[in-house]
């Protein structure tokens, strides 16, 4: 759920063909190669029209057992639980429980500036409220059960980051405020809700709010790749709620957002609504572009979880990934897994490697500081990999791909030195950074 781990599907290819016949191993070896290689363990579904038309599991649902991923195994699926839960919002709507022009002050009268908060600023991030998962300590307690009125007090406790609907930014804390609200209005707990209004409607079998993770019930784990697949963190479920609460598989996922655009859930005019963009914000989605096509959906990032959720109207196709442990960049799948719907083509990527000994990492190591952007870079290393942490993020590992030149492919980051001049340059994103050791 923290910002830093939210990404984006931007995407833009050449011109596409309508549609393509679809030769599902070309596709296939280029998952084989990602999960041969340790780059990726998840699941992917491609759907038009309401038929897969692909799907595809690489990898582990549970490393040390060796149980491999299926097409029903379930994940923690993030942030696109916002979905359902902003689709249960302008369900309440309808039903005249609730307006979007309601202030939450009589809800949260301890949240700052409650009083002048709307329910529709909560749902497209123009609160103002801060983001509790972005705050330093909150990785020491995710994992403990929390009360609606602990919530709501750590809620309250910071300040507004601006004044409300002066502008818009991503805020988990606003969709734990309509969780809240959703459970006040229909006196129901939000999993009693969810399962009422959208999953037994669905018949979305594979769809529910998480618990712990029960391996039994063909849930995954998260994981970690250093050198190994390393289990990750459990974030204990009552935390997010729905904002990052649900599990769900690839194909569930496809069949929730074709519901939604197909007017089974919400009626058209809240619809439109939720796809209405205001500052780069809808209300539970966002906007994504591909080529000169456009989608609608959500990512996800939970733990060592991530997942896509992405729907074009015009073509009613539909692309969802699920992922338990990603040492590759999503937004990379996806276009490939796009690109080969559309065009029937598809690179399968090559692996390079170069060996270091845990002493030729010593002259990249160091602290690392630029003119070009007011971040520090520390660069160690744990045995022969090196590692780097940027200004308040956590450590990631680096894969050596050539001589003097690192990646981290999650993040799309480039780094190449030059040891010698104790020099360094950053590429992400079409960004050129230049760091100096100090």
């Amino acid at each position: 759920m923290k910002t830093r781990f939210f990404f984006l599907l931007f995407i833009s290819l050449f011109a596409l063909p309508t549609f393509a016949q679809h030769n599902t191993a070309l596709l296939d070896s280029y998952f084989d190669a990602l999960g041969a290689n340790n780059k990726f363990m998840g699941s992917v579904a491609i759907s038009q029209n309401g038929k897969v038309i692909y799907s595809k599991s690489v990898g582990y649902a549970y490393v040390e057992t060796a149980k491999k991923l299926n097409s029903t195994t379930k994940f923690r699926i993030g942030s696109i639980s916002k979905m359902f839960t902003a689709a249960m919002v302008f369900k309440a709507v309808e039903e005249k429980k609730i307006n979007l022009t309601d202030n939450i002050g009589s809800y949260f009268p301890t949240v700052p500036n409650a009083p002048k908060i709307t329910i529709a600023q909560l749902l497209n991030h123009h609160s103002g409220i801060h983001n509790f998962t972005d705050n330093e300590d909150y990785t020491s307690w995710m994992a403990q059960p929390k009360t609606e009125a602990e919530l709501i007090a750590i809620i309250a406790n910071d300040a507004s980051d601006f004044e409300p609907g002066s502008k818009g930014d991503y805020s988990n804390s606003n969709y734990i405020l309509l969780s809240f609200i959703l459970q006040k209005i229909y006196k129901k707990p939000y999993k009693e809700l969810v399962n009422q209004k959208i999953t037994q409607p669905l018949g979305l079998k594979n769809t529910y709010y998480g618990g712990k993770i029960t391996p039994a019930n063909n849930e995954a784990y998260s994981y970690s790749y250093e050198g190994k697949w390393d289990k990750g963190p459990e974030t204990d479920m009552s935390v997010p709620i729905g904002a990052g609460a649900m599990l769900s598989t690839p194909i569930d996922l496809s069949l929730f957002i074709e519901a939604l655009f197909a007017g089974k859930i919400v009626s058209a005019a809240s619809l439109q609504q939720m796809q209405t963009i205001q500052d780069g914000y809808g209300m539970g989605m966002f906007r994504f572009p591909f080529n000169d096509k456009t989608s609608y959906g959500h990512t996800g990032g939970i733990d060592g979880f991530s997942s896509m959720l992405s729907y074009f109207p015009n073509d009613k196709v539909t692309f969802a990934l699920t992922s338990n442990g990603s040492n590759y960049d999503n937004n990379d799948i996806a276009i490939a897994s796009l690109g080969w719907f559309y065009t029937n083509t598809v690179t399968v990527p090559e692996f390079k490697t170069y060996t270091y000994t845990p002493e030729e990492l010593d002259k990249f190591t160091g602290n690392y500081t630029s003119k070009d952007i007011p971040l520090g870079i520390a660069i160690t290393k744990e045995g022969t990999t090196l590692k780097a942490q940027a200004t308040g993020q956590s450590a990631f590992p680096l894969d050596a791909t050539g001589k003097n030149e690192f990646t981290f492919k999650m993040a799309g980051i480039i780094m190449e030195f030059n040891p010698e001049a104790g020099q360094l340059v950053l590429k992400q994103g079409g960004g050129v950074y230049n760091f100096v050791k100090k």
